[in-house]
């Protein structure tokens, strides 16, 4: 992220937004890169996932996690690069995977750090396919929905990090699988470069009769993403496949 090796840009929570986050409910600080002491290590930030979970974290209101507390550092999962080390179990260059948000720079105990293999040539799917977001996917699907050969499979934001991947794992499992995305263009990136038999885009007209069209048998398991006018139209078709 940073050019600077003495300088720290991080990126705080400014006021909690109102509706969609603008750019005043955030603001840069910059300071001196903080110094590891014993026991600890410096890490540099090399890419940081954005998701959508960090909405409700910017809010006031009860959740499984605490808010983000105003003129604290926004929180978000990354793959940082070892920088100095005074810990026994990690080296300058190791590359781990974190939790230090929204900031070039930061220390760490160690605690919450996982080792990543450091030949692996795209390091960035630690957040995503192989992370969090395939995490989600897979056991979502596979230890909830438990899909079977010939079964509908209907997934909601079906273009995003979670979506594709559960997508292309009822796929393997032999499913029929219809994505829900918004817009054409993500539609056919649905079909064409992920796989999934149909794809019905939320943002025309008529979403229940296009969905029903696609689902013809109903649908076995629905894999929900966004809720609304999404899940209202997927839950007429569930009941029909029971």
């Amino acid at each position: 992220m940073s050019q600077s090796n003495t300088l720290n840009r991080r990126i705080v929570l400014n006021a909690r937004p109102r509706g969609a986050p603008t750019a005043a409910d955030f603001r840069i600080e910059t300071g001196l890169v903080p110094k590891p002491e014993a026991g600890q290590v410096l890490l540099r930030t090399l890419y940081l996932s954005l998701d959508p979970y960090m909405r409700g974290r910017m809010s006031e209101g009860p959740s499984y996690a605490a808010p983000v507390a105003v003129g604290d550092v926004m929180v978000g999962g990354t793959v940082s690069r070892i920088e100095a080390s005074r810990h026994g179990d990690f080296e300058v260059g190791d590359l781990v995977l974190a939790y230090t948000g929204w900031q070039d720079y930061s220390v760490s105990d160690g605690k919450g750090l996982r080792a990543l293999y450091p030949g692996d040539p795209h390091p960035s799917r630690a957040l995503g396919v192989l992370g969090m977001p395939g995490f989600t996917a897979y056991m979502g699907l596979l230890d909830i929905g438990r899909p079977a050969a010939g079964e509908t499979v209907v997934v909601a934001a079906a273009s995003g990090a979670v979506g594709s991947v559960v997508g292309q794992i009822a796929k393997i499992k032999g499913c029929t699988v219809v994505g829900i995305a918004g817009g054409e263009d993500k539609c056919r990136y649905v079909i064409d470069e992920l796989g999934f038999d149909f794809c019905v885009d939320h943002r025309a007209e008529d979403l229940p009769g296009r969905l029903a069209t696609a689902c013809p048998r109903g649908i076995d398991v629905y894999f929900e993403n966004v809720g609304g006018a999404v899940f209202d139209a997927v839950l007429p078709l569930l009941l029909a496949a029971t």
